[in-house]
Formats: structure tokens, sequence, C-alpha cells
């Protein structure tokens, strides 16, 4: 009981200090477009956190992530957090991608997770992907009988540098 207690706690002090940064973030990112509730944005990283006003008994957090792990490579996943033990936690992650502010987002990746009798569930992966494009992440939470998505803000992820010598095989 005390380790779930400890758990929870830290599951707790993990979302507000994603709300405190995602605040911070989209108030810096709020000067550059948006489409579709997203910023385009260079930062390296984004996180999104599930609407307060669509939690419910069940559904206590849910985020999406994503960050630029170097050129033409990202790392994307999501996160649901319950109240309580519930029958069924899952998270649905989407990856999407916009050229420009005058584009639409495009389907990239998606995939899923559930756990069973548990509190949470989380997924994530590390993504090969071409490069001078926006990307975002989109989850669906839900929790028991609750849910609610989120979304990050569109990271540009840089292209690998074509122009960079080649390793020269040793003879």
């Amino acid at each position: 009981m005390k380790k779930r207690l400890i758990s929870v706690l830290f599951a707790a002090m993990l979302v507000a200090g994603l709300t405190i940064t995602t605040e911070l973030q989209s108030k810096a990112n709020e000067s550059g477009p948006q489409i579709d509730g997203s910023y385009l944005t260079w930062e390296s990283e984004s996180t999104g956190i599930a609407g307060a006003m669509t939690r419910g008994a069940d559904l206590q957090a849910g985020y999406s992530k994503i960050r630029e792990m170097g050129p033409e490579l990202l790392y994307a996943g999501g996160t649901t957090i319950a109240q309580h033990d519930v029958e069924s936690v899952q998270v649905s992650v989407m990856v999407e991608r916009i050229k420009d502010e005058d584009g639409e987002w495009e389907f990239v990746d998606s995939w899923h997770k559930e756990n069973k009798n548990t509190y949470s569930v989380s997924t994530s992966r590390r993504m090969e992907v071409e490069g001078d494009w926006y990307y975002r992440v989109r989850c669906i939470h839900s929790a028991g009988n609750d849910m609610s998505s989120s979304y990050t803000d569109g990271l540009y992820i840089h292209e690998a540098n074509p122009n960079a010598p080649e390793e020269d095989e040793e003879t």
C-alpha cells in the first residue's frame, strides 16, 4: 500500500511538473503559426496535457510527448493515469506531420496500448522520419468510463546533412 501511495504521489508530481512546463512552452510559442491547435515550433520537445474539463471519476491525467532525438529521428509517446485501479486503462498514440503553415496535418503512424486491472499505461517509440517537416503527437486517453485527448505542438525535425563526409573504410 505504501509503494502504491508513493507511486501515485510521484505520478501527480510528474503531471504537475509537466503542466507547468507545457504552460511555459505554449506561452513562448504563441507568436508562431498555429494549425489545428498546435503551434509550429523549433523547440527540441513538446508535451501535451489532457484537458481538465474532460476528466471524470476514473481518469486522472493523460499526456502526449514528442522530442527531436537528432536529424530525421524523433521520440513519440503517451501516458494515461487513472485515479484508482480500473478494469482497463488505454492510450492510443498518433504521429502526424505538416510541411508548413499553409498545409494540413497528415497521418504518419499510430499504435495502441492497454493495461488491465491497474492505474496506468505508457508507450513510446523512437522513429526515423523524413526531415524538413513539423511533427506532432496526438493521444486518446481512456481509463474506466472516462476518455480525453491531448496533443503536442509541432516540432520541426531537421534533415540529415546530405553534404556530410562519409566515413572511409580502412583497408
